[in-house]
C-alpha cells in the first residue's frame, strides 16, 4: 500500500493524529427515521448514555445527527434540529473529553452548536446546500468533513448515473476544497468523504472502496461511512441490524486503500477489527 501522508487535526482541545492509526467516528442518530437506528435514541438521556457507551468502547469522535439523511428523507426545520441536538450536545460536553462532531448541512445549526462547544462539522453536501456554511466554518476554524452527494437525500437514489464515477466524485470534492480554502478554511481542517450510499448505484459503492486510494491525490484525510448501508444489505439480503460482518469487510478494504476515519454504528467490534487491520497495513506495530 502507498505510504499515507501525515495528517494531524486540531479538534477542540484534542489533536487527532490520523496517520498513527485508524480513527473511529461513532454514529449517534437522534432522529425518529434514520435507516438503522431511528427512534432508539430520541430521548436525550438515552442518547447521552449511548454516547458514553461508545466512549467506553473506544470511539475517537462522536458524530451527532438530528436529521435523517437516509434515501427519501424529508428535511426538518432548523428549530427542530436544534431542539433535538442541544440537550444531547450539552449533556455529552459535560461528561466526555473527546471531539463531538455535528452532522448538519445548515449554517445556522452549525453556528449554534459550535458556539455551544461542538468541535467539528460533518456536511453531507460538501458545502453546497447552504451557501453560508463555508463562512461559519471559516469563522470558527474547526475541522469540516466535506462529502460528495448526487442530488438531495429525498431524491438521491432515484436512478443516479455517472459517466465517470471516481472522476466525477474527485472533481466535486476538489471544487469543494477550493471553495473552502478560498473562503478561509485552513486546508489542514478539511476531511473528505466520497459519500458511500449518497446518490450511488449498488456497484458504485464497491467501486469507491476498491479505488479509494485515488482520492489521496486531493491531499486531505479520507473518511468512509459504509456502516450497515444498503449496498451491504442488498448483496447479503440482510436487515440493517444484521450487517456487521459486511460492514467489517468494507471497513477492512477501506483502511487498506487509505481511509483515515471510519464512521460506524458498531464501535466496539470495529475498534477491535481496526486494531488488527492497522497492524496488517503498517499503521501500527506490535510494539505499539
Amino acid at each position: 500500500m502507498e505510504k499515507l501522508r501525515t495528517f494531524k487535526i486540531q479538534c477542540g482541545s484534542n489533536i487527532l493524529d490520523l496517520t498513527s492509526r485508524t480513527h473511529i467516528m461513532g454514529i449517534l442518530n437522534i432522529t425518529p427515521d434514520s435507516f438503522s437506528d431511528g427512534g432508539k435514541f430520541l430521548q436525550p438521556g438515552q442518547a447521552i448514555e449511548h454516547g458514553l457507551r461508545m466512549v467506553e468502547e473506544g470511539v475517537d469522535i462522536i458524530d451527532i445527527g438530528a436529521e435523517s439523511t437516509r434515501p427519501g428523507a424529508e428535511p426538518v426545520s432548523v428549530e427542530e434540529e436544534l431542539r433535538r441536538l442541544l440537550p444531547v450536545l450539552e449533556g455529552l460536553l459535560k461528561r466526555v473529553d473527546i471531539p463531538i462532531s455535528i452532522d448538519t448541512y445548515k449554517a445556522s445549526v452549525a453556528e449554534t452548536v459550535l458556539k455551544t462547544g461542538a468541535s467539528m462539522i460533518n456536511d453531507i453536501s460538501g458545502l453546497r446546500f447552504d451557501n453560508r456554511m463555508k463562512d461559519v466554518v471559516a469563522k470558527y476554524q474547526v475541522p469540516i468533513i466535506i462529502m460528495h452527494i448526487k442530488g438531495e437525500p429525498r431524491n438521491m437514489q432515484q436512478n443516479p448515473y455517472y459517466d465517470d464515477l471516481i472522476g466525477e466524485i474527485y472533481e466535486y470534492l476538489a471544487a469543494s476544497i477550493h471553495l473552502a480554502v478560498k473562503t478561509g478554511i485552513a486546508r489542514n481542517n478539511i476531511i473528505i468523504d466520497p459519500g458511500i450510499g449518497f446518490g450511488k448505484r449498488l456497484q458504485d459503492n464497491f467501486e469507491i472502496l476498491k479505488r479509494l486510494s485515488e482520492f489521496q491525490g486531493l491531499g486531505c484525510p479520507i473518511l468512509i461511512g459504509p456502516s450497515r448501508k444498503s449496498f451491504i444489505g442488498k448483496v447479503l439480503d440482510l436487515s440493517p441490524d444484521q450487517r456487521l460482518e459486511g460492514t467489517l469487510a468494507a471497513v477492512t478494504i477501506g483502511i487498506q486503500n487509505g481511509a483515515h476515519i471510519v464512521r460506524v454504528h458498531d464501535v466496539k467490534q470495529v475498534s477491535r477489527a481496526c486494531h488488527i487491520i492497522d497492524l496488517l497495513v503498517g499503521k501500527t506495530s506490535i510494539a505499539d
